[in-house]
């Protein structure tokens, strides 16, 4: 397959790169620097500029499927009103480009697998959330909502699109478990909060793999959940990752403390949750690699 990527130096970028090479795919990088800067054995590199309205066009024709991962990073840095302002229109303006885009060639590619995130569904205590799930009101559910509207164009001139709402990601080369790290190894890992909160968690194997799924499998379209099959509570998930590293985890931050220290963006990334399950991936065979806790975050640590 000839595939184009975005957000290929980000954290799942890079990863899928590395996949689709090693399994003879052609990837076209969408990238916002100069084009050489990117250029590796298997690629090509294609400029834009999605805050300008800028893409070289005539350079995504005859491609049969694309990978739209780029956006504001998230969970860096408090929500600022300029760092949420960032977020909404990097995702919006930069996935409307690109669905633009594509509508508009001579030879579409068959598929547009574009990232959304379980944040879509908003802070939803024990609800069991699958892909009919009405969408929350929060900051990042109305993010979402207009992220995947932002598709509509490419399927609107026969493009399949898969919006895959992703949950936390889980590797040891970035992310919210990089993150974590630091103070778990250091015995002042524990629980946030009540430590109640619904993680949906996934490991980076398996982010690839559902993507790689998606592009190949017609049945797929709109929403699916990228998420493992068991979604844990915070509380267990602060467990399990001490069990993996061998440390104690006897030190809760009081839910007053991450509001402190991060504002909104810990309200709803650290002490809000969502319990989703991964329904059309299973409903159209997708066998997870990493199905249970320990396993993935063992994998992701090489423990």
């Amino acid at each position: 397959m000839r595939v184009i990527v975005t957000g290929s130096t980000g954290m799942i970028g890079r990863a899928l790169v590395r996949s689709l090479l090693s399994e003879g795919h052609q990837v076209t990088q969408l990238v916002r620097g100069a084009a050489q800067e990117f250029s590796a054995p298997g690629t090509a590199a294609v400029r834009w500029d999605p805050s300008e309205g800028f893409i070289q066009r005539e350079a995504l024709e005859g491609h049969d499927g694309a990978v739209h991962l780029a956006g504001e990073p998230v969970g860096e840095g408090k929500w600022t009103d300029e760092k949420k302002r960032r977020i909404r229109e990097s995702r919006e303006r930069g996935t409307r480009l690109l669905a633009e885009t594509l509508a508009s060639l001579e030879r579409k590619p068959r598929v547009l697998v574009s990232a959304s995130a379980v944040g879509c569904y908003g802070d939803r205590g024990d609800e069991l959330l699958t892909e009919e799930s009405a969408p929350g009101n929060d900051f990042l559910s109305q993010v979402c909502r207009e992220w995947e509207a932002a598709t509509l164009p490419a399927a609107e001139a026969g493009v399949r699109v898969v919006n895959i709402r992703i949950g936390i990601v889980l590797s040891g080369e970035g992310g919210a478990l990089k993150k974590m790290l630091t103070p778990f190894k250091l015995g002042a890992g524990g629980r946030l909060g009540s430590g109640r909160q619904y993680m949906s968690w996934i490991a980076l194997d398996d982010v690839l793999g559902v993507i790689k799924h998606a592009l190949a499998d017609e049945r797929l379209r709109g929403p699916v959940n990228t998420v493992a099959p068991a979604p844990v509570r915070n509380a267990e998930f602060t467990k399990a990752l001490g069990r993996v590293l061998g440390r104690p985890t006897v030190l809760p931050m009081p839910a007053f403390a991450v509001r402190l220290a991060f504002g909104e963006m810990g309200e709803a990334l650290l002490l809000g949750g969502q319990r989703v399950v991964p329904k059309r991936l299973e409903e159209t065979g997708y066998r997870f690699a990493y199905p249970d806790l320990e396993g993935a975050l063992r994998h992701a640590l090489k423990k």
